[in-house]
């Protein structure tokens, strides 16, 4: 009976010690759309008054991990009944990453005209800012619902073929990750501005050391949302190439004289330059019509 109940923790230790590997493994794999995921949040957190910011990024949160509530058993599912959809579903979201990515590096060098919108001279009322900041908390969350199928698509191609027991727990712990692991960093990044308006407040003297902190802090959160964006967009294009290099056979060997991560970076690159110009087209046949 004991050799039997240290058996079972012997396996149930066996099965974490994989879960770690492969947790870490998917980790690695997911890291280039959290990047873009970090971006688009803390941009979509950012524009309210000081004490609305974090309300609204705990309610863009919350829809967070209910769109992982809805997302997950479907993705098991498929992956216990239709395994082969979990590939196709990962190359069309790295259709979708390629091509989201290209579209930023065209905008960068080809900037359009965005529309313009009027600008209002009167202060809103409590109701038009409360409508305003559930259009953005909407939003907000539809794009981490996008976000969210592809990162769990992309752990999940990490652990297809293993146990479904092992695929539950690491697509599970990858889910819980991205969620805080993002939240809590747009959190600390969104708050800059406001803890360097504090540390300048702190002192009379015009050239202090916490006056110099709090005047780097505000003048930094522009650039780093700006940066993120940017890491955000190579990572997009790396990870989607990476997609089409691992699950697509005739691009396993292509390039092979470059290093892996230039090579998934190409790949990515000219497959998103040609959906953006298949898109781009199909765009103004129907706005001819």
């Amino acid at each position: 009976m004991a050799s039997g109940f240290f058996a079972l923790l012997d396996d149930i230790a066996a099965i974490m010690d994989d879960v770690a590997v492969m947790s870490k493994i998917a980790a690695k794999k997911t890291a280039g759309i959290l990047g873009d995921d970090l971006a688009v949040n803390a941009e979509k957190a950012s524009g309210f008054i000081s004490s609305r910011e974090l309300p609204v990024l705990w309610a863009i949160a919350k829809g967070s991990f209910l769109n992982k509530v809805i997302i997950l058993p479907i993705a098991f599912l498929l992956s216990a009944f239709l395994p082969i959809a979990v590939i196709i579903i990962l190359v069309l979201g790295g259709l979708y990453l390629a091509y989201e990515g290209a579209e930023k590096i065209y905008e960068y060098f080809f900037p359009h005209e965005h529309a313009k919108h009027e600008i209002l001279m009167e202060p809103m009322t409590e109701e038009q800012i409360l409508a305003f900041e559930k259009g953005k908390i909407k939003s907000a969350i539809v794009t981490d619902f996008i976000l969210s199928v592809e990162i769990v698509i992309i752990a999940l191609g990490t652990v297809i073929g293993k146990p479904i027991l092992s695929q539950i727990l690491v697509v599970s712990i990858i889910a819980i990750i991205a969620t805080v692991g993002v939240y809590g960093i747009v959190a600390l990044i969104v708050r800059m501005d406001e803890a360097g308006l504090k540390l300048i407040q702190l002192s009379s003297k015009e050239k202090s050391f916490t006056k110099t902190i709090g005047t780097i802090l505000v003048q930094a959160l522009p650039k780093v949302i700006k940066s993120l964006s940017a890491i955000g967009t190579i990572a997009l294009i790396l990870v989607a190439g990476g997609i089409f290099v691992h699950n697509i056979d005739f691009l396993h060997d292509v390039l092979p004289q470059l290093p892996s991560i230039v090579t998934e970076f190409i790949i990515g690159l000219i497959i998103g330059g040609i959906v953006l110009g298949i898109v781009t087209l199909f765009k103004k046949i129907i706005g001819k019509k």
